[in-house]
């Protein structure tokens, strides 16, 4: 069980376009059916057309847009993004289970282990695929062992959730610098 995330931001911004170019054309039609001036003139855009040669900036420019926003489309859809849930394995046979522990809780729960050391006073834990990093700041002046005691932690919390990867765990420690 790897929830991936939904591409919702990619496909709202490409209807919102294509409703924005359909609704003008629609406004321009009705208008012209009405006998009105259009919004857009149809005169104006087929002059450009005709006007407008292949080898100019303008139409290279145009092309090159359209093609890098298809682009981006394109690997939008088809690289996978961050998984939103991490799944579990199972205790007893070491497999994976259908079960799963969400992103930001794990971040959470990994963060609260971080912070339950003594002498921690701040943590800033980035969770990635491969690594769990874990900022520590402290206000001891020498903080030595702080860095071991919060890989433990974080470890022994890793330990009990039991994630089908286990990342590696990376320790930072920010502390003043001494006054002697």
């Amino acid at each position: 069980m790897m929830r991936r995330p939904r591409r919702t931001v990619p496909a709202t911004v490409t209807a919102l376009a294509l409703l924005s170019v359909c609704v003008l054309t629609a406004i321009s039609v009705i208008q012209l059916l009405a006998g009105t001036r259009p919004l857009i003139s149809y005169a104006a855009i087929a002059d450009l057309a005709h006007t407008t040669r292949w080898d100019s900036l303008g139409v290279a420019i145009a092309a090159g847009v359209v093609m890098l926003t298809g682009l981006v489309l394109l690997l939008t859809a088809i690289l996978p993004g961050r998984p939103t849930v991490i799944p579990l394995r199972a205790t007893d046979t070491g497999a994976a289970i259908d079960a799963g522990a969400s992103r930001r809780s794990l971040r959470g729960t990994l963060r609260a282990a971080a912070n339950a050391v003594d002498g921690v006073t701040a943590v800033r834990l980035t969770l990635r695929r491969r690594a769990v990093t874990a900022v520590v700041r402290t206000h001891r002046t020498t903080p030595e062992g702080l860095a071991e005691a919060v890989r433990a932690a974080v470890e022994h919390r890793l330990d009990q959730i039991s994630p089908a990867t286990r990342p590696a765990v990376r320790v930072r420690v920010v502390a003043p610098r001494s006054t002697s």
